[in-house]
This record gives structure tokens, sequence and C-alpha cells, in this order.
């Protein structure tokens, strides 16, 4: 099997501030472990940037023109409390995106089986019209788009599994049937949307967890909900928002998550991808702010796609 590995340094530039939890050391370290020669496999690729025309599909052109010009020459610049710019924002952001782009177009071309962007800034919370929750474009879904509207798919999914709900990939989602999001998280916590009454016009599965839910609550969810729903929607390519806050070590919020519980659900994913879709999958990486749980969460994740 072939992985592809994408990043890029410009991602390491990124600098919400010192004290931020979304701070480069996050991606340093998940680099690091993938450096180790069990990944030795994985094949290294550089994220281009995203056009203007693959942003566009999600966010409006002059939405996306608002973000890249916040972007200071020297300093910061907070969008919201959350959320904050430095000099190199806007090559992060546009390379984020573009990896995901690049994954996916990768895997339709059946160059890889299956990818992992390794990328910041996060993407889940970016709505089209609103950039939010330490997140600038939102790097799955225009994955999506670009998989549908370039290169035909008629049935493109999302499923997150990071501890906080993906507002901006429901938001970009809901109202067309031809993709597909589901997502576990704490609830209630931010962004506080993600109820299980949100189903847009019938793609989309939230399974709310309570604080200190663990493996049990978890994989249940997986099991009862979220897998049926997306083996029915038959997905031509399946998308990972690959947060790992959900972890019991996670400072920023409260379920009770494993490492073991990343590699099952990973293999859960996979065997729907070559149930309907030839085992098309790209991951992208969103939360997870404690270094260790990050990096070890992330490396049982990987190593799954490289062993599918």
């Amino acid at each position: 099997m072939t992985t592809f590995l994408y990043t890029h340094p410009a991602c390491l530039e990124h600098d919400p501030g010192r004290h931020h939890p979304e701070s480069p050391a996050r991606l340093r370290a998940v680099l690091e472990a993938l450096d180790d020669p069990e990944f030795a496999r994985l094949e290294r690729c550089e994220a281009p940037q995203a056009a203007r025309e693959d942003l566009s599909r999600v966010h409006p052109r002059r939405h996306v023109e608002s973000i890249l010009c916040a972007v200071p020459k020297t300093g910061h610049v907070g969008i919201d409390a959350d959320t904050v710019l430095s000099p190199a924002s806007g090559e992060a952001a546009l390379r984020a995106a573009g990896a995901v782009v690049a994954a996916v177009d990768a895997v339709v071309a059946k160059d890889a089986d299956n990818a992992f962007c390794a990328v910041r800034p996060p993407g889940h919370h970016a709505e089209p019209q609103r950039a939010m929750g330490f997140c600038l474009f939102n790097n799955a879904a225009i994955g999506a788009m670009r998989a549908r509207e370039v290169h035909g798919l008629s049935r493109v999914a999302v499923v997150d599994f990071d501890v906080h709900h993906g507002n901006g990939t429901q938001a970009a989602f809901e109202a067309d049937g031809s993709l597909f999001y589901a997502s576990t998280h704490q609830y209630p916590l931010y962004p506080g949307t993600g109820a299980a009454s949100e189903t847009g016009v019938g793609n989309i599965v939230n399974v709310p967890l309570r604080p200190m839910a663990g493996s049990s609550q978890f994989r249940l969810g997986m099991t009862q909900r979220i897998l049926p729903a997306l083996d029915a929607f038959r997905p031509e390519l399946v998308i990972v928002s690959a947060g790992f806050a959900a972890h019991r070590s996670d400072p920023l919020a409260q379920l009770m998550l494993e490492e073991a519980d990343y590699t099952w659900v990973t293999e859960r994913l996979l065997e729907i991808a070559y149930r309907h879709s030839a085992g098309r999958l790209v991951a992208t990486l969103e939360g997870g702010y404690d270094l260790s749980a990050l990096v070890a969460s992330a490396a049982a994740h990987v190593r799954v796609l490289m062993s599918a």
C-alpha cells in the first residue's frame, strides 16, 4: 500500500501566539514522530498552495480575500478571541487546504491508496463565510468539493472524530445530499453545535457524547449510527477530519479515548472505503493539544493507513 504524507514548512510558521494551544509545536511533534524508521515507507509530498478556485467552492471569493488581506506584516491580528493571524498565516492556510486538494487528486488518480495531511491551521470550524475556532479555511470541505467538481465523484463523505463539532463542514454540506458529514464530539462544548437533531437533508449524522464518555460510548455511536449511515451512503471518497483532542489526556475537553480507539475507527473507515471507493481515503489533521497524546494517536492512525 502507498500512503502519501503531505505537509509544508510554512505550516510550522503560522504563529497564533506564545500561549495559544494551537501552536507550531503540535505539528512539529507529529512530524518528528513520523520521521521514525517505522514510517519510512510514507511517500512524503510538499503541499502546494490551494488555488483561489478551489477555496471558492466552499468560501465566497470576497471572504477568501478578506482573510488573506487581514494577514499582518508584523505582529498578530485576531479575527476573534481564538483565531489569530501572524505574518505566515496566509501561506500556511493556503498550504493546509492545498495539501488536501493534492491528496484528493492523488488518491483519485490511484497514485496513492490513501493520504495523511499533516498541516495546520486546522479547518473544520471554518464556515463558508466565517473563520473561527483556530480555523481559517475548511480544508476537508475544500477537498470534498474538489473531488466532486473536478473529478466528478457523486458521493463524498467527511467523517470527523475530533472532540469539537465541525460546525463549518456541517454548514458547507447540510443542504447538499451528494455530500455526507458525520461527527462524534463532546456535547455541550465549543462551538455549541452538533445536536443529534441536526440532520441536514438526511446527510448529517451527529453523535454527541457526554463529558467523561470513553471508548464504549464512542465505539457504540460509531457502530450503531455513523458507520451504517456511511455504508448506506456508499461514498466514492472518504475524507477524515482527524482530530485527536478526544484523547483522555487532552486539556481542552473531557472525553476519555485512547490510542486504541483511533486505531479501531481508522480500520472501520478503511473497511467502508474499500467496500465503496477502492480504498480511497484522505485524512487531514484537526485538533489535539496534549503533545504526547497527539503524537501517539496520530501515529496509530497513520500506522493503520500504511497497513491497509
